[in-house]
């Protein structure tokens, strides 16, 4: 993602959302998004690791449900992306886990992928404002 449209985040957060939940029938349920602009890097380590989430969960999950929060504050960004669908024992293992890692350690912060077996998976990133910026 080179380039950012000049909508806001949680604008550009919700085409994504709506464009991929018509795509796969999976459903999107939105439990936060950012009530502001974010900073430009910022914006595009969200967009690049949800599209790597979700291309997860329509690989792997075979879900019916996604819910999605992204929430940007004073003291940092968190974002969660959980599914319904099969989840998974062990660690998170694979490019896409790789590349989302990425994304947040491009913004001093981290990201986690946690499944259950039967139950679904969440993925979780969490990075803090530093002297008001990432």
């Amino acid at each position: 993602m080179r380039g950012r449209r000049s909508g806001s985040l949680a604008q550009d957060l919700e085409e994504q959302l709506s464009r991929w939940a018509e795509r796969t029938g999976i459903v999107v349920e939105i439990w936060a998004l950012p009530g502001g602009d974010a900073p430009p890097r910022v914006a595009r380590a969200v967009l690049a690791t949800l599209g790597e989430a979700l291309a997860n969960v329509e690989r792997h999950s075979h879900a019916n449900v996604v819910s999605i929060a992204v929430t940007l504050s004073d003291n940092g960004l968190r974002m969660t992306v959980s599914d319904d669908g099969v989840g998974f024992s062990g660690p998170a293992t694979g490019r896409g886990v790789i590349a989302m890692q990425d994304h947040f350690a491009d913004l001093r912060g981290t990201l986690t992928v946690n499944g259950v077996e039967g139950e679904g998976t969440t993925v979780t990133g969490a990075a803090s404002r530093r002297g008001g910026r990432f």
